[in-house]
């Protein structure tokens, strides 16, 4: 792992000027020798969940006077950030600056200012990049200690899993999302507890323009819990958790089981040719809708138009499991090149922890990746108890390669083609896809 990170770094350091190299170099060196020889010689008084306690940190390195971190550039996340790390100054004496950027902007702005030594401590990014940051050698492989690996435990572990990369923790999740069943109570009483009461409740409702159920059934993201329930998957996965891209479990006779349940909506007439989000949020918030999946980013529009009569709920279960949503986490990266690791690391926790992502949820509205978290509002509740039972969407290069051929597959499988057929022909373009990018 390291000498595919050391390879990509050279390359990099060879296409840049000279003086770049240069301090890239210098930098990295610097960075060894800090870690290794400066260290407190003190015991500070450390707040955990448990309360109070005496931690010796004669291992930890000497503190900086500041560490640099890149903020998401909206308004309410940098609002949440100045509160929490406030506090995170008032609490270790170390002085935290913001510097608001565009997180899908940061990678790049890492590759050009991190080599050089003009980078931040930290940076925040979505998990599903994890594959092309391990590739270009952006983030710190975490070396966490006993008692921080013991903090990291309190999180959700699928949240964890998406911040690593080849069997190493490159990072500390702070937000999830993913999406759940909302329900217009003026048509549908109670939430359905089983996919049976989905189907029949859907069934039942459905009559002229008003329908029981629908979803974005033409897009992968969506159509995730239904599939897996059977036991399809993308990749199949090892035991460190990285993924076997050579193994691809989407035209599987689970899957297809899976799919050609979706497949008998359409016959059924439950929902009609080419539904998608569009079509379904516009029937939802008319009223002629009496249950939709989608995330919490659609609950203030819904409010608007349904009032008091909209509640949100977990998916239903099947054959006694939950349905496994997909999730979307966002963390916080150690850079590579930082002479900080240790602090940085410890900054992310504490921005992270159950106390700063209340406050982050209070302010920026996203739901944490802590589990200890309590969430009063009942419309968000029900999101953050899916969010225990959600898989983050892969965060390898390949899965790039997925999304077109098998959305492209579950809008043929809406006009009726056969399901296996169209799933075989889908993996078959994504093997063929994958396989160039070895080239």
């Amino acid at each position: 792992m390291l000498n595919k990170k050391l390879l990509y770094k050279g390359m990099l350091l060879l296409s840049t000027a000279g003086l770049l190299a240069a301090c890239g170099t210098e930098d990295n060196t610097d960075s060894e020798d800090t870690s290794g020889d400066t260290t407190e010689e003190t015991t500070e008084e450390v707040t955990t969940e448990e309360g109070t306690s005496e931690e010796t940190a004669e291992d930890a390195p000497e503190k900086p006077e500041s560490l640099l971190i890149w903020v998401n550039d909206e308004e309410a996340q940098l609002n949440a950030y100045d509160e929490i790390t406030a506090n995170f100054t008032e609490e270790y004496g170390i002085d935290v600056e913001i510097t608001p950027y565009n997180m899908l902007e940061q990678t790049e702005g890492m590759s050009l200012d991190a080599p050089s030594g003009q980078g931040p401590d930290l940076f925040f990014q979505p998990h599903d990049r994890m594959g092309d940051i391990y590739l270009q050698g952006l983030a710190a492989e975490l070396n966490l200690t006993e008692d921080q690996l013991s903090r990291l435990g309190e999180y959700n572990e699928e949240a964890v899993n998406a911040f690593s990369y080849e069997g190493a923790q490159y990072g500390i999740p702070a937000v999830v999302e993913t999406y759940g069943l909302f329900i217009n109570t003026d048509l549908v009483s109670e939430a359905p507890e089983t996919m049976e009461d989905l189907t029949e409740t859907a069934a039942e409702l459905t009559e002229g323009e008003q329908y029981g159920f629908m979803m974005n059934a033409a897009d992968l993201y969506f159509t995730y819990p239904f599939i897996t329930a059977d036991g399809g998957y993308i990749f199949a996965q090892n035991e460190d958790g990285s993924y076997d891209t050579s193994d691809i479990g989407l035209n599987t006779p689970e899957a297809v089981s899976a799919v050609e349940r979706i497949q008998g909506w359409y016959e059924d007439g439950l929902m009609p040719q080419g539904t998608d989000l569009e079509v379904a949020n516009s029937l939802f918030q008319d009223g002629q809708l009496g249950m939709i999946i989608n995330g919490p980013w659609a609950i203030p529009d819904y409010k608007e138009s349904l009032g008091d009569s909209l509640v949100a709920a977990e998916l239903p279960t099947q054959d006694g499991e939950p349905l496994n949503s997909f999730s979307g986490n966002k963390g916080w990266l150690v850079n590579y090149y930082t002479e900080n690791e240790y602090w940085a690391t410890e900054l992310a926790l504490f921005m992270t922890n159950a106390e700063s992502s209340e406050t982050y949820y209070e302010v920026a509205g996203e739901l944490p990746a802590h589990t200890a978290v309590e969430i009063e509002d009942e419309l968000m509740a029900p999101i953050f108890a899916q969010t225990q039972n959600a898989h983050p969407m892969p965060n390898i290069p390949e899965m790039s390669q997925v999304w077109e051929p098998i959305n492209d597959a579950l809008t043929f499988i809406q006009q009726g083609d056969d399901v296996q057929e169209v799933l075989d022909e889908a993996v078959s373009t994504i093997e063929s896809e994958i396989s160039l990018m070895g080239q």
